[in-house]
């Protein structure tokens, strides 16, 4: 058997082990959480955890299962915790929010989380996000900051604080969500794979517009294969969600092999005219000079993304609106208030200005959609800079470009969001200083699986994803 530890195999490796037998789920659960005990406290990652003693029973109901052959799925023994925006039954939803700290726990499982368990997960905690998921750092007041596993002065990343805790060896995999980077801000950040999956893959229950593409829930693991196991239960239509796909989400078990002599990339250096940090500029380059080695065929393009930051504004601020809960109008104090300021701004919006963002993001999607049919991807950088350090609110300068408000250092992400198509963030290499970063790619639309496909071939081409953190 290998010599990787249990907590640095892979999902799939993981599932296969526990499928044959070979090891136990309370093997599994003995080495996740002794992890857990281990680096948690400095990554603060994991912010709500279930007693020991209960994870315990969870994976020993799990192999009992097992071997009085009923039926498993495919995730079965596999633990994974939840971002704390999402309901869990047992747990309280505290949304990163010092107005949410006496919610009782929930009664009920988010559409996903239901899958979850279906397939045989083993749900035993909250991961940490900033207050209702604003940007795309996972710091609050209620539970602090999470730090990155390569640096533990850095910023893990959000609003999916999850990607730390996948780095670190904490979780095999979890859930995140992304409307303007907070699945792949961390990915990129920490050396993980995350995919913003095409709108209605995953059952998405907004609050608001249950019609939108704008918000959209995806896998982070530490492949491409694991982030495809995880989807294979997270996907699939649903009764609740309008725009919800009906396919057979088993097919992402299984991805395709990829000859890269044969792909296509359109390549852009900054997304349109991006400010982008010197030493992310350098890595860039290094990451395209191995794909052409690898055979990819690559030439720089720049889609049109003119309009891209207005309309990600005004459509974001109104999705705050519509799904903002009545204590915000209330008691404003109690929340932070970069939040509260976008419900405001959301409140403000004239209907010619929404039409200018529906209209254009319409146009976007229409443009991107006809680049992909002479590409396979189109890629950007997935961040303009390596994590920040650990005590900052957001990036407020790169490259000599000022910003003022918490969201515009992540326009590399806002902008692509705008472009409806799914994007997979996987790992490009590290920065002179030993600094993660990912490449952005983003697929044609219900294409995840190719998407994926491509993904795990980059990966097991350069070796960037297998890299661990050190010294943690």
């Amino acid at each position: 058997m290998s010599d990787v530890p249990l907590h640095y195999r892979s999902a799939t490796e993981l599932a296969r082990l526990i499928a044959s037998k070979e090891i136990s789920a309370v093997e599994v659960m003995k080495a996740f959480l002794a992890r857990i005990e281990e680096v948690n406290p400095k990554l603060n990652s994991i912010i709500a955890l279930m007693p020991a003693s209960e994870a315990l029973r969870l994976a020993e109901a799990a192999d009992k299962a097992a071997l009085a052959g009923e039926a498993t799925g495919v995730l079965h023994g596999l633990p994974t915790a939840v971002k704390d925006l999402n309901a869990v039954k047992g747990f309280p939803t505290r949304f990163g929010s010092r107005a949410h700290m006496s919610d009782p726990v929930s009664d009920k499982d988010a559409i996903f989380v239901g899958r979850l368990r279906e397939a045989g997960a083993l749900i035993i905690g909250k991961t940490n996000t900033p207050e209702y998921g604003v940007g795309t750092l996972a710091f609050n007041e209620v539970f602090g900051t999470t730090r990155n596993p390569w640096d533990l002065g850095r910023h893990g990343g959000g609003s999916s604080g999850a990607g730390a805790a996948i780095a670190a060896g904490l979780l095999p995999f979890a859930d995140g969500s992304d409307s303007g980077g907070s699945i792949r801000y961390p990915s990129s950040f920490c050396n993980t794979v995350g995919l913003r999956t095409s709108p209605g893959l995953v059952p998405f229950e907004a609050l608001g517009d249950g019609w939108t593409p704008h918000a959209v829930l995806g896998p982070m693991a530490r492949s491409s294969q694991d982030a495809g196991l995880l989807l294979a239960a997270m996907a699939g239509a649903s009764h609740a969600v309008p725009n919800a796909i009906d396919l057979d989400p088993a097919a992402f078990l299984n991805l395709a092999e990829v000859d890269l002599s044969r792909v296509r990339i359109a390549w852009s250096k900054d997304a349109d005219g991006l400010p982008v940090s010197p030493e992310v500029r350098e890595a860039y380059a290094g990451a395209r000079t191995a794909l052409e080695a690898l055979g990819c065929t690559i030439d720089d393009v720049e889609l049109d993304l003119s309009t891209a930051d207005r309309a990600w504004e005004v459509i974001e601020m109104f999705g705050f609106f519509t799904d903002s809960p009545a204590l915000v109008h209330t008691k404003p104090e109690l929340f932070r208030p970069d939040y509260a300021r976008n419900i405001r701004q959301g409140a403000a919006t004239v209907p010619a200005e929404l039409a200018f963002g529906l209209r254009e993001r319409t146009a976007i999607f229409r443009r991107t959609a006809a680049l992909l049919r002479d590409y396979d991807v189109f890629v950007t950088p997935a961040t303009p800079v390596t994590a920040p350090p650990a005590d900052c609110e957001w990036v407020r300068e790169i490259d000599g470009h000022r910003f003022d408000r918490y969201f515009l250092w992540q326009r590399m992400a806002c902008r692509i969001t705008m472009t409806g198509h799914p994007v997979l963030v996987t790992p490009g290499g590290f920065t002179p200083a030993g600094l993660p970063f990912g490449l952005q790619m983003v697929g044609r639309l219900r294409e995840d699986h190719a998407l994926l496909s491509l993904g795990n071939a980059i990966e097991r081409a350069t070796g960037w994803a297998a890299q661990r953190p050190t010294g943690i």
